[in-house]
């Protein structure tokens, strides 16, 4: 069996790294907002080319702490893509604001200024845009209409560490970027962690308050906050995990790109090329109108694939009140996606067994 993913196996070249580093903090006796914290902001700010990192808790955290820090009024008015993860939506609810969702290009499936246009509204307040499975959106025009319309954009980048838009990383574009170090992701922790770039000081300022019960100095607190700090443990750990990060991406750039060229498979919706060199390449998304066939095909000769995301937002439980929503992009993606292995150790070997495999598949 090939796995989709195996974080033992990714994790392993690094272990005795991020071991010491885990005795480190242990010895430090010092847990929370450390040495390692301070190290890993600064690290990952200058990595993404942004002028501030804060790190916090968690992805989810990381969007509701940067809605929360603008304070928009109750009932304003959130852009978000139909197809995202409900990570990207539960934030908006929480805070009282209104999520409105936008259908993404067919072929990308990501937000473009076009889906966005016709959803403006006095209410409009932000666009979250995502950097779905690891390639930027096409953020100058979204940009445009934002500046146009006193709107702020937000990227949720969580599946995009080390992406670049027109040679410029993702984490310093947008107002800011709310980013997850879940441990599947690029830059995984060994556990929950997350952080908020900006190249805002005044934005960044709040958020380092947000994220500490409000507050800068002890027993001090200038806003009603909340408890997301990044822990020392994880930030001790993804300072290892940093230092490979562009090597770990440009190894996924490879085996994209072998995908791009040798799979010849009918009806398959392969991912876009333009961009290959600068995707961070998270995740291998392709379309098929027989998606269940196909990964029981897969299966079947030992390759295991998934699904991003087999249920869209509209269509889930917890989102019943938009089940009458008219969005058809996002239904025949959460229909037809299906994600191939890709990660930096897949081996040559299990890359020709999948290439071979799909290109028998009739």
């Amino acid at each position: 069996m090939i796995p989709f993913l195996d974080l033992r196996q990714i994790n392993l070249p690094l272990q005795s790294e991020l071991e010491e580093a885990i005795l480190r903090v242990a010895k430090s006796g010092w847990f929370v907002l450390g040495k390692e914290v301070t190290e890993f902001e600064h690290s990952f700010a200058a990595f993404c080319e942004a002028g501030h990192c804060i790190g916090v808790a968690n992805g989810l955290d990381a969007i509701s702490l940067i809605l929360k820090s603008y304070d928009f009024p109750e009932g304003s008015e959130v852009i978000v893509p139909s197809n995202t993860y409900i990570a990207s939506v539960l934030p908006v609810d929480a805070l009282g604001l209104v999520p409105v969702l936008a259908e993404p290009d067919p072929e990308t499936m990501l937000l473009t200024a076009g889906s966005i246009a016709g959803h403006l509204s006095p209410k409009t307040k932000a666009i979250i845009t995502v950097d779905l499975y690891g390639k930027s959106c096409d953020l100058d025009p979204i940009l445009e209409i934002a500046q146009s319309h006193r709107l702020r954009v937000i990227t949720d980048a969580a599946q995009a560490h080390g992406a670049s838009y027109k040679g410029k990383k993702v984490g310093g574009l947008a107002d800011a970027t709310a980013f997850s170090f879940y441990p599947t992701k690029n830059l995984g922790a060994w556990g929950d962690a997350g952080a908020v770039t900006t190249n805002d000081p005044e934005l960044a300022g709040k958020i380092r308050m947000l994220r500490n019960y409000g507050s800068e100095k002890r027993y001090q607190n200038e806003y009603q906050g909340v408890n997301s700090r990044l822990d020392e443990i994880q930030a001790a750990v993804l300072n290892v995990k940093l230092r490979n990060l562009e090597a770990d991406n440009m190894a996924r750039r490879r085996i994209a790109a072998k995908y791009l060229e040798e799979i010849k498979v009918a009806g398959l919706r392969l991912p876009p090329r333009e961009t290959v060199t600068e995707d961070a390449w998270h995740l291998f998304v392709c379309r098929h109108a027989e998606r269940d066939r196909l990964r029981a095909w897969l299966s079947e000769h030992g390759i295991q694939t998934d699904v991003h995301y087999p249920q869209p937002i509209h269509r889930q439980k917890a989102y019943q009140h938009l089940n009458h929503a008219n969005l058809p992009v996002a239904t025949d993606i959460s229909r037809q996606a299906i994600s191939l292995p890709l990660h930096p150790l897949l081996s040559d070997q299990d890359l020709s067994h999948i290439i071979e495999t799909l290109n028998r598949f009739v």
